[in-house]
């Protein structure tokens, strides 16, 4: 938490502490990545995240559970990546948290106020559109949208 409230802290001139902060939270942050304060962590240290990345404003990445984010992923304002969870019934609940891991792969695209839910592993070159929710996985070279979140179409080579 302090190294969380340390970036949040940071000034955009102050792009090499941010950048050393990253490496210290973080389990991996791959070359040109930016993520813009503030960032909320459970832990920081399941994130590994690919090259040339960029995170805008108000990502919570809670990672009970490894979030591995690929190369060349934007995420827009707000995004959501949610590890934990816990059964329904009311007396497990009680007692106990259950993680399951997030997969985004390489040029993906998560509109603001995606939140991606426990489990859900995101296809490469797929953009998921603002405020969708991701329940389940999402196949390479579509665009999602809604909640939950549902293929509208595939995304044809040229446009990508």
């Amino acid at each position: 938490m302090d190294l969380t409230a340390a970036y949040d802290a940071t000034t955009v001139r102050q792009r090499p502490l941010r950048r050393q902060l990253l490496e210290r939270l973080l389990g991996a942050v791959g070359e040109d990545t930016e993520i813009r304060p503030p960032l909320y962590v459970d832990h920081g240290t399941q994130i590994r995240i690919g090259a040339r990345c960029f995170a805008d404003v108000g990502l919570v990445a809670l990672d009970v559970a490894a979030i591995t984010i690929g190369d060349d992923v934007e995420i827009g304002p707000d995004v959501q990546l949610l590890t934990p969870t816990h059964p329904v019934e009311a007396e497990p609940w009680r007692q106990e948290e259950v993680e399951q891991p997030i997969t985004i792969s390489d040029d993906v695209w998560l509109g603001g106020g995606v939140v991606v839910l426990p489990g859900v592993g995101i296809g490469a070159d797929t953009v998921v559109g603002a405020g969708a929710v991701a329940p389940r996985d999402l196949p390479a070279g579509v665009a999602a949208v809604g909640d939950p979140a549902r293929v509208v179409r595939t995304l044809d080579d040229a446009l990508r």
